[in-house]
């Protein structure tokens, strides 16, 4: 029978789109079950509004994930408290996409356009993330601008980086340049300074919407008191 931490470390795949964080790290997951091959997942979003698109991908991508489980058969994904709750969970769960659920807000291409512009957006911020840290080590600008992937110090920052240019199909070879654009293009030495700086306004912005986030959800489940109480 799979178990509740395999169903678990498949949903820790799934991110928000916008934020790039795990949704078991960001606690959209309400709860979970487990019945012989079956499996039953509630989630739950910061507030009663969130973009339905947003939303859409990942009730989408928490079903795919908890199917790709060994022993898991049959996924049932239920978003709660969204004001597009019926018109998501019926399309995920009924294979209508998205397309089918909102019929007068299509998106095109099964929102795939929007799935690769927050992965874009995700690889410059690891990119910056990874940056910084080595520039904090002691490398310099110029140091990165001439530097493979293959000069890179091993770190969880380089190991996130590369996932999410694996993902965008950039190629991550061992003589790959370091610091490119979005679209695989090694960024000249003299705009490094300006591509990290545009880099650095992209990740602050992810991490204030993710900060936020995570504060309007402990206020609408009482999230935070449930952990005060039990610490």
């Amino acid at each position: 029978m799979p178990t509740r931490k395999a169903v678990l470390d498949a949903l820790s795949g799934v991110r928000d789109p916008e934020l790039d964080e795990p949704i078991t790290d960001l606690d959209f997951v309400s709860d979970l079950e487990i019945e012989a091959s079956a499996a039953f997942v509630r989630l739950r979003l910061p507030t009663y509004f969130c973009a339905p698109n947003f939303a859409y991908l990942m009730v989408a991508d928490a079903k795919a994930a908890v199917l790709s489980v060994a022993g898991i058969e049959q996924a049932r994904i239920v978003l709660d408290d969204h004001y597009a709750s019926e018109e998501i969970n019926g399309g995920v769960n009924e294979q209508r996409g998205f397309d089918g659920a909102f019929p007068d807000k299509t998106e095109g291409g099964d929102l795939e356009e929007l799935r690769t512009t927050f992965r874009r957006k995700s690889f410059v911020s690891r990119q910056e993330q990874l940056c910084r840290a080595m520039l904090a080590d002691g490398f310099t600008p110029l140091d990165l601008s001439g530097m493979s992937l293959e000069e890179v110090p091993p770190s969880k920052e380089f190991e996130t980086y590369l996932e999410r240019r694996a993902e965008l199909g950039l190629e991550i070879g061992p003589e790959e340049p370091l610091i490119v654009d979005p679209d695989g293009n090694r960024v000249p030495k003299d705009a490094v300074v300006q591509h990290l700086r545009f880099a650095r306004t992209v990740r602050v912005s992810i991490e204030g919407n993710a900060s936020l986030c995570r504060g309007l959800l402990a206020t609408r489940y009482g999230i935070q008191e449930k952990k005060e109480a039990t610490a």
